[in-house]
């Protein structure tokens, strides 16, 4: 039989390189910073990262995981209602609760775990869930596991979403999810309209702060902060692997009786191991670092703007932003992929995104800023910009 598929598979990854679809993993040898070593050893500066913070090699993070290596050991090797809980497992759960201004957390391995495991336990065939067009795949697998009646909106489209809710009015449980910015385009929800929408119609509501926590609202408490809905979103999702130190594991945190609920029945929580102590460690140290000063969150919203407003000035077509997502929309999946290799040779790190991680014919090369880029740094990405796009014919 394998011999039959294994034609089959080299025909379809066949047909994925000549569209101009192949991904090809480029390989890192130094820690995650702004400034990374790849494996030719050449020094580049790193423009594709969720290291929306600068935290992923921070002295402060790797001393509380060293710390924990000693007293708390290497890893479980246990689920958490086994024997898999730690003391720094509760009390990173109440440092995500605090942040958040929520009642109760509950960690998982990654967002994706978290997103996957919280539909199924709390909704069922009787319920609905109405989701954003544009979630991530996790929230859209998630549901897939779930047997409620599924409504779709268009992006961030309240029209849309007010005649979904109207649709789903003969389920017993309504359930509005969205991210709280989209990854790819870098909008924020617009949570304050979708909330005025859930009290109207009598609906819940989820938010995925994975690309928002740390990056959206004055003290980087994501979405909830930026329109004062703090406490009031009764499901919030988000992981440690962005802008909390660039690791693993993912969370959900909300309401207590939701919490409580999927510590008995969430599938990804009951049947996964728990994560390290010292990335545990490290996260509690990360959120304490937060709480003390405002530094990063304000570099970073610094350096966003900047970069932003000078890719607009360079002639660059750019996705309306709100995050430090910053879109460079070249629309043909080839000429991505050609930017990325150019920019590189430039000393500069980015990626292209292409079908299917975005829908066709909408490639773009996706530029993540970080409170760790130096001024000269943007600006040394900004000239490379300039320089390829010129070679490729995008800039005039």
């Amino acid at each position: 039989m394998y011999d039959t598929f294994k034609s089959h598979l080299s025909s379809e990854l066949a047909a994925i390189e000549s569209a101009g679809l192949y991904k090809n993993e480029r390989i890192i040898v130094s820690p995650q910073g702004a400034a990374i070593r790849v494996s030719d050893g050449k020094e580049v500066l790193n423009f594709c990262a969720n290291n929306y913070l600068g935290l992923s090699n921070h002295p402060q993070l790797r001393a509380a995981a060293a710390r924990a290596l000693e007293t708390h050991g290497y890893g479980m090797s246990s689920v958490r209602f086994i024997c898999g809980t730690q003391d720094l497992h509760k009390e990173l759960e109440a440092e995500i609760s605090r942040f958040f201004g929520t009642d109760d957390a509950i960690l998982y391995a990654a967002c994706f775990d978290a997103n996957g495991g919280v539909f199924e336990p709390l909704l069922s065939e009787q319920d609905a869930i109405i989701s954003d067009a544009l979630n991530h795949a996790s929230i859209i697998d998630g549901v897939r596991l779930c047997k409620a009646q599924r409504y779709r909106y268009a992006n961030a489209d309240m029209a849309e979403l007010e005649k979904q809710l109207q649709a789903a009015q003969e389920q017993r449980f309504r359930l509005i999810v969205t991210d709280g910015v989209f990854s790819m385009d870098g909008n924020v929800a617009p949570l304050d309209k979708i909330y005025e929408l859930a009290v109207k119609y009598d609906a819940m509501v989820m938010v995925d702060e994975s690309h928002s926590a740390g990056v959206v609202g004055n003290t980087g408490r994501g979405v909830t902060e930026l329109y004062n809905l703090k406490g009031k979103i009764e499901i919030i999702t988000g992981t440690l692997g962005k802008a909390f130190g660039g690791a693993i594991g993912g969370f959900t945190t909300g309401k207590k009786e939701i919490i409580a609920m999927l510590r008995q029945r969430s599938r990804p929580y009951l049947f996964s191991n728990s994560i390290p102590p010292m990335v545990a460690a490290a996260g509690i140290q990360m959120f304490r670092m937060i709480d003390e000063t405002n530094e990063l969150q304000d570099r970073l919203h610094e350096n966003t703007a900047y970069f932003v407003a000078k890719m607009k000035e360079i002639g660059f077509d750019i996705k309306p932003t709100e995050s430090a997502i910053c879109a460079v929309m070249l629309y043909d999946a080839k000429l991505a992929q050609e930017v990325a290799a150019a920019m590189l040779d430039e000393g500069i790190y980015v990626i292209g995104f292409y079908y299917p991680v975005v829908p066709k014919g909408q490639a773009r090369i996706r530029v993540q800023l970080s409170a760790a880029h130096t001024r000269p740094q943007l600006d040394q990405c900004l000239a490379a910009f300039a320089r390829v796009g010129k070679a490729k014919g995008i800039l005039n």
